[in-house]
């Protein structure tokens, strides 16, 4: 998909392009459609979609899903969406019973023994 319109008014090319290239770069091989997300349009040549399928091209995830949604394509619908991850809880301290209370005077360390220099 190829990114057009202005500011805040996105539409896009569907079109066909080597895999080393990008979409930004205005240079595609061929133009097969047309989508606007803000009134849910598409257009799809459905013939030069199933001509370049055929000859090997492949369609990125959301591209699949959109011609899978308009029957060009059979088959089920690709998850795009990144996998959520939980974030993870901070460990808790435990407690244990044998902790001095807070109100307790605190215990004075020993001082430790030196190791002997070798």
């Amino acid at each position: 998909m190829q990114r057009t319109g202005r500011t805040n008014q996105p539409t896009f090319r569907i079109v066909v392009l080597e895999h080393t290239a990008s979409p930004k770069a205005g240079k595609f091989v061929d133009q097969v459609g047309t989508y606007n997300p803000k009134t849910k349009e598409r257009t799809l040549d459905e013939n030069k979609v199933k001509h370049w399928l055929s000859v090997g091209a492949k369609a990125s995830p959301t591209v699949h899903n959109m011609l899978v949604s308009a029957g060009v394509v059979k088959g089920e619908k690709i998850n795009v969406l990144p996998a959520y991850k939980a974030p993870e809880a901070p460990a808790k301290e435990e407690v244990s019973a044998e902790a001095p209370a807070a109100d307790s005077a605190p215990a004075v360390e020993a001082p430790k023994a030196e190791a002997p220099a070798a």
